[in-house]
């Protein structure tokens, strides 16, 4: 009797467990969705005031004239987003195949906790270092070879600071999955007389591959929503950027410079509510996007 009546407290703390995990489970996803909601209806003012369309093909930005053009603040993002992993993404590739496949273990013992500190370094730093040896190389050293002009705050100073930032994250991210690949995956290789280039090429990077778009999902997602240090560099100009070396306004560089100051004008906290809304659902569609591809991937890597 004893026994049963442990089995069965057991089944029940069991339940009980699972129910409250569930709940947790549910809990999570409905923040997303409050906040979606939430976003929604802060911006109701400015879409009956304004077309879905006008709102987001104008490029006109004129709060104080009622022109509420988002065009230049989203190609701004887009474009410091895909510069920024751009620039990242190779050098983190290559850097993560050469400290899990190359390296001595005397020069990972140097190297993670440089990674370490780069990962946790304040964004806000980023934007210093940034402001201070990026923008005056650009505008004095690489910019006078391509354009006439330029300040050096641009889409280029945004995209270097912006990816040196997240390098640190997908070298991390890198490392621990080519790491989980198994051993005797490269055995196998090496036994057929394959190279340590092509072990990493065609076995580990093939194997990974799933787990190296999810890193970049994750870093883009991160890009995406970066303030500060971006803000700092950028310029701070809305106009639609036509090169590397023009200023930019990403969105949420639009949210931080003006929140504050603008909650006495409805219609323009309407606006900074709407620029967070169009933010909330590029990255949102952007992640379901990247997980259908992701599903697609899994299948076709799968070895």
């Amino acid at each position: 009797m004893m026994a049963i009546s442990l089995l069965r407290k057991r089944l029940f703390k069991d339940k009980m467990t699972k129910s409250f995990m569930f709940i947790l489970t549910i809990l999570s996803l409905l923040v997303l969705v409050f906040m979606g909601v939430g976003l929604y209806m802060k911006s109701r003012m400015i879409l009956n005031e304004h077309s879905l369309w006008d709102l987001l093909t104008n490029a006109d930005w004129k709060p104080l004239s009622g022109e509420f053009g988002f065009l230049p603040f989203i190609i701004g993002t887009l474009a410091v987003t895909a510069l920024s992993i751009l620039i990242a993404l190779p050098i983190s590739l290559l850097s993560a195949i050469y400290l899990s496949e190359y390296a001595h273990s005397w020069t990972k013992r140097v190297v993670f906790p440089v990674l370490d500190i780069l990962a946790g370094i304040p964004s806000v730093v980023f934007g210093v270092w940034g402001t201070l040896i990026i923008v005056p190389w650009i505008a004095d050293k690489l910019g006078p070879h391509f354009v006439e002009y330029t300040s050096g705050y641009t889409v280029l100073a945004s995209g270097i600071v912006l990816g040196v930032m997240i390098l640190p994250i997908l070298v991390s991210l890198f490392i621990e999955i080519f790491t989980i690949v198994p051993q005797d995956y490269r055995d196998a290789a090496a036994s057929l007389g394959a190279t340590k280039w092509q072990i990493s090429t065609k076995v580990i990077l093939r194997k990974s591959m799933p787990g190296i778009i999810a890193a970049v999902v994750l870093a883009i997602s991160k890009a995406f929503g970066e303030t500060i240090a971006v803000l700092m560099v950028c310029g701070n100009y809305a106009e639609i950027p036509h090169s590397l070396f023009d200023p930019c306004y990403p969105l949420p560089a639009l949210i931080a410079n003006n929140y504050g100051e603008m909650l006495s004008l409805p219609l323009y906290e309407s606006a900074l509510m709407f620029a967070a809304f169009i933010l909330f659902f590029i990255i949102l569609v952007f992640n379901l996007a990247s997980r259908m591809m992701l599903q697609h991937v899994e299948k076709k890597f799968k070895l």
